[in-house]
């Protein structure tokens, strides 16, 4: 009788209930993918993408630097960067080799987030060849990312790719306009 009751509940948390870490990510996808999808159509840069970066860089919004800088990308100042700043440390070392503060850019909000994000790459040299790719070519594009250098984590490509198919964001990546009037 005691197995009979541990295969029950073993069963109930294996198919009966999302992680608490899961249905945060749920609410952040249904939170942003109207923008992501927008920013996809402005710039050609899959939604999917947008998102599973959204998702991993800020932590589905709850890292510290999506809370208290609206930066739910991970971009850094940059030496040509006007816009507020938000100082924490990350993987910059001094010249002895210890780390020291980074420099990330901070937003009034998380909508210019995700368009300075969406900027960022299309208007950056190094990511220019990946607007070849088609916006809904999401592998090339992850692959692309790491290649290009968006992330140091040599699994990046494959940490969007696995948000990408766990939550099945490619969907969004065939999703019509949803604003009734185009922004440019």
């Amino acid at each position: 009788m005691l197995s009979l009751r541990i295969i029950i509940v073993i069963s109930l948390f294996s198919f009966g209930f999302s992680s608490n870490t899961e249905s945060v990510e749920i609410d952040y996808i249904n939170r942003y993918k109207e923008l992501a999808v927008v920013e996809m159509h402005r710039t050609g840069i899959p939604a999917s993408i947008t998102l599973a970066q959204g998702l991993h860089e800020s932590q589905s919004g709850q890292s510290r630097l999506a809370r208290n800088a609206n930066n739910h990308f991970g971009i850094k100042c940059k030496s040509y960067w006007i816009g507020g700043k938000y100082y924490h440390k990350d993987d910059d070392l001094d010249r002895h080799g210890n780390l020291i503060e980074s420099c990330f850019r901070s937003y009034d909000n998380v909508i210019d987030s995700y368009v300075d994000h969406s900027n960022f790459l299309s208007q950056t040299e190094r990511y220019r060849e990946l607007f070849d790719y088609p916006s809904t070519d999401y592998v090339s594009w992850a692959h692309g990312l790491k290649r290009k250098g968006y992330a140091t984590d040599k699994r990046y490509a494959f940490k969007l790719i696995d948000k990408i198919e766990k939550f099945k964001l490619y969907q969004y990546d065939f999703w019509p306009y949803p604003l009734k009037t185009k922004i440019n």
